[in-house]
């Protein structure tokens, strides 16, 4: 483990030792992760799932700074007006309930006030989600019962910077036939590390609509883990749009165990500047008749890098199994970069999966065009640009989030130099 690396796994741990008696939970589950963080590090690329990122940025966060209640307010003016059923705010990974609207059908919990321990993670293996599990605070706990369509709900993640680090967890259960439109926004401002992790659960028949806005602060570093568990019949439907962060990775597991469950993990990342933006997924068939999709756009200007990594695992029983994955990049610059890396791993014999990579830049005839017809060079790329992310944006069924979105990637192209 090179010297930067050690330094950041250095700094969390001494949070963990001046945090350790007041962190709620389960103590040993806690010192545990704490173990394994001493005895493995933070991971390097010479860890393959790891190989195209590289986490030296940690070690450069810093201290914290001082925040007032004037820097939260302005930072609230960020979040857009939607007609949501719920709007639940944290700031630096703590539940503000003052700041949030939960209705009373609504069962918002805080995992500060009932920590959980959520099936599925891996704290043993991922070493992000050890140092979640040795470091969490708190959280948003999020139940909805059998047959209800709980609405979009608005959960918004401010990082002040007044915490170098904070490590929220949250946990996403549907009961059956339940519906949910979560939408997820995380902003900020100042030097920090953000590492949420998220436990997602569907029983049968349940449909999550899970959309992503990464919007942090270009210098934090923003690390997600996802683990969803998709049962028989059920939907776990997302998007992600990864715009901020001098370096971000969002990392999905998705398990298929019911038949007929489907997951869509489509993302879209446009990264300018010396940014790192890495998407990673294990999408596990382990049922029958499961279909998974996977479409991953990138839109790359100045020094930028983008990750791709998809992985289908299909096990033995998993016939029938439907899988595609797709990494389209755009280049705007010839200094950018993209790390493309689609992996099949089958075990079953009636299957149908595949996957695609393309890489190019602005087709110089459609400029041509474009130009010959008045437009200037830069509507011209901003046109262009924004055809090529249509297709996925188009994917987000909710015209107010889509209209959100939209208007992050609008905010995003104006801030790029002519």
């Amino acid at each position: 483990m090179s010297g930067a690396l050690a330094t950041a796994a250095g700094g969390l741990l001494a949070r963990y030792d001046r945090l350790r008696s007041v962190l709620p939970g389960d103590a040993e589950a806690r010192s545990r992760a704490a173990a394994t963080i001493r005895r493995r590090g933070l991971p390097s690329p010479r860890d393959e799932a790891w190989r195209y990122t590289n986490l030296k940025a940690l070690a450069e966060i810093g201290g914290p700074r001082r925040a007032t209640s004037a820097d939260v307010a302005e930072l609230l003016q960020g979040l857009p007006v939607l007609d949501a059923a719920a709007t639940v705010v944290l700031v630096d990974g703590r539940l503000r309930r003052d700041l949030s609207r939960v209705p009373d059908t609504l069962a918002v919990a805080s995992f500060a006030e009932h920590p959980l321990t959520a099936e599925g993670l891996r704290p043993e293996r991922e070493t992000l989600v050890a140092a979640n599990e040795m470091l969490a605070e708190d959280g948003a706990l999020i139940d909805v019962s059998a047959g209800r369509d709980a609405g979009l709900v608005l959960l918004a993640s401010i990082g002040t910077g007044a915490e170098d680090s904070f490590h929220p967890r949250h946990s996403v259960r549907l009961a059956e036939g339940a519906k949910l439109t979560l939408f997820e926004l995380s902003i900020g401002s100042g030097r920090y590390l953000h590492n949420p992790v998220f436990s997602v659960e569907l029983a049968k028949d349940a449909v999550l609509t899970h959309v992503r806005l990464q919007d942090e602060p270009s210098t934090a570093v923003y690390l997600s883990t996802t683990y969803v568990a998709v049962d028989a019949a059920a939907t776990y439907d997302s998007f992600t749009l990864n715009l901020g962060a001098r370096l971000g990775r969002t990392e999905v597991h998705a398990t298929l165990r019911g038949e007929r469950a489907v997951t869509h993990l489509n993302a879209a990342q446009l990264l300018s500047g010396t940014q790192h933006g890495d998407v990673t997924t294990v999408v596990s068939h382990i049922a029958p008749s499961c279909a998974s999709r996977q479409t991953v756009k990138n839109v790359l200007s100045a020094h930028a890098r983008a990750v791709f990594q998809g992985k289908i695992e299909v096990a033995r029983g998993a016939q029938k199994t439907d899988g595609y994955q797709m990494n389209q990049t755009l280049l705007l610059s010839p200094d950018a970069e993209v790390d493309s890396k689609p992996q099949l791993e089958i075990y079953a014999d009636d299957v149908k999966c595949s996957h695609g990579v393309t890489i190019g830049a602005l087709d110089a005839d459609q400029m041509f065009y474009l130009r010959s017809r008045g437009i200037g060079a830069d509507e011209a790329r901003s046109i262009l640009v924004r055809a090529f992310l249509a297709a996925a944006l188009d994917a987000v069924g909710d015209e107010q989030v889509r209209g959100v979105l939209e208007a992050a990637i609008e905010g995003w192209w104006a801030r790029q130099p002519a």
